[in-house]
């Protein structure tokens, strides 16, 4: 019988979700998808699905941090006298009692990583941006068969351990098939992304935006929030979430989003001039691919939201860029590349 894989998916924003139900698709064995599930779409995953309790606590805007003062150097998350994470780990140790996983992919959590390295399971761990040399990230990178970067080589960070760098498998960006596009439009609008992982946009300083550049449209995507004084400027558009936002990436001129891997994979896919304003992440997660995309010549970065009257000479910044330079680090076929990866691993470890 062939053995299946286990793939853990983080349940903070939407990106790890979509990114492992595209990799499960081009495996060639079962995949269950593990994870607290609670706002996906279970029906886009292809296979089996294990639903986690939330180990988040209670009433604290998870920012991954415990509170507590004696955890043990190799854990992030190891809160005292929450019910919900025995019963997630519980649940973690049956399935792979039953199942007898070829592997587990890890996106992200070292205390999986961790857990399933002692469960007698072999670990492929998602190792996303930034400097994580911290103990905990240390260990869970020592105690896997392989690391896996969900972005290209080029934007990794200088401070990764060489060692870390070779246990790596640098994917490329794993975001959803591109749309076949033209070239930007010059004339074309400006496109705002907000994922659900972040903060989302702030209504006053969209408007202010929007009226600092008139002669364009801005369309924003994702979650926005508070209001204004004013009517709001009438080039301005609010689209709410979209599951798919290729359609409105493929009409514009300009793309101002935040350095998270869907939007910044989604941008590179579709070939648009990009200013990026990196979001505050735990180990500069962010501020390191943005900082590599400005390397590149593939963004125009600002630190934080610009100032109302910086907008018009940011927009002309950004409308120099030239396109190809972040095209060129779109991998088209860099999901099924990975699903050939893993089950290659897999079968290795099946012949032991």
């Amino acid at each position: 019988m062939t053995r299946p894989i286990g793939y853990y998916v983080h349940h903070q924003g939407a990106g790890h979700w979509q990114r492992a139900c595209r990799i499960a698709r081009h495996l060639d064995r079962p995949c269950t998808l593990i994870g607290t599930l609670a706002g996906h779409d279970r029906a886009e995953a292809p296979g089996a699905v294990l639903d986690l309790p939330d180990d988040r606590l209670p009433a604290s805007g998870f920012d991954g941090r415990d509170g507590e003062a004696g955890r043990p150097e190799a854990f992030h998350y190891a809160p005292l006298g929450l019910p919900a994470v025995r019963c997630r780990m519980a649940a973690i140790a049956a399935w792979i009692a039953a199942a007898d996983p070829a592997l587990i992919v890890v996106d992200v959590s070292v205390e999986v990583a961790l857990f399933a390295r002692l469960l007698s399971v072999p670990v492929l761990m998602v190792r996303l941006s930034g400097t994580r040399t911290d103990p905990p990230h240390r260990e869970a990178f020592r105690s896997a068969t392989r690391l896996i970067a969900p972005f290209p080589r080029a934007l990794d960070g200088d401070a990764v351990p060489v060692w870390v760098r070779d246990k790596t498998h640098y994917a490329g960006f794993l975001g959803a098939p591109a749309l076949p596009a033209a070239a930007p439009d010059p004339a074309g609008p400006i496109v705002v992304v907000f994922g659900r992982g972040g903060a989302g946009g702030t209504l006053e300083r969209l408007a202010a935006a929007a009226r600092a550049v008139p002669e364009r449209g801005w369309h924003v995507l994702g979650p926005v929030a508070g209001a204004v004084s004013d009517a709001l400027p009438e080039n301005l558009h609010l689209h709410g979430w979209v599951a798919e936002i290729g359609p409105h990436l493929a009409r514009a001129a300009l793309v101002v989003g935040g350095g998270g891997d869907g939007v910044v994979a989604a941008v590179a896919a579709a070939g648009r001039r990009f200013i990026c304003l990196p979001e505050p992440r735990a180990f500069g997660e962010q501020t390191e691919k943005a900082a590599g995309l400005a390397r590149l010549g593939a963004a125009v970065v600002r630190a934080s939201w610009p100032e109302d009257a910086a907008w018009p000479a940011l927009v002309r910044a950004g409308l120099a860029l030239d396109p190809a330079a972040i095209a060129a680090l779109h991998d088209p076929d860099a999901v099924p590349r990975l699903g050939a990866v893993i089950e290659g691993i897999a079968r290795a470890i099946a012949v032991r």
